[in-house]
């Protein structure tokens, strides 16, 4: 059964995880447990209650603000004119062993039950994340992302009224 977790860098396997996007990889294996502790992002993981160490996925969710402009027509309209309340997404990756697998549906699952749980205490209009290439703006809008006007690859999702 899959378990999400926060990461405990003295316990889960990060050396060992591989995307395939160097870029990730090198953050759960070096940054991610140093953001955590600095309160900059949390950090949590993915992983089978077999093998609760090792990490099949992960993502990281902090506090952002967004230009109203960025929002498209409808939603700007509602909106007032100074940067509006988000959450970001900073990472999301899934061990190149388990992709394919519906992993990263999951993920982006836990990411919008954190964010509508924690949108109870502190208001936030979206869940903001930027895209590290084609394949994950991909991704991110076929789960209803929209991509900002001036940056294609910084995307939003509304977490509703």
């Amino acid at each position: 059964m899959f378990e999400e977790q926060l990461l405990n860098p003295d316990y889960h396997d990060r050396r060992n995880f591989t995307s395939g996007i160097s870029e990730l990889d090198e953050y759960i294996q070096r940054f991610a447990a140093q953001q955590s502790k600095k309160n900059i992002a949390v950090v949590r993981v993915l992983v089978d209650s077999t093998t609760p160490h090792v990490i099949l996925g992960y993502y990281s969710l902090s506090a952002a603000q967004i230009d109203v402009m960025q929002l498209d027509d409808k939603a700007r309209k509602k909106l007032p004119r100074y940067p509006i309340p988000c959450f970001r997404m900073g990472r999301l990756a899934v061990h190149s062993a388990h992709q394919g697998r519906g992993l990263g549906r999951l993920l982006i699952g836990c990411v919008i039950e954190r964010c509508l749980e924690a949108k109870k205490q502190v208001a936030a209009y979206a869940l903001v994340v930027d895209a590290k290439g084609n394949q994950a703006k991909k991704f991110c809008e076929h789960y209803g992302f929209i991509a900002c006007y001036e940056n294609p690859m910084t995307l939003y999702l509304l977490l509703g009224g």
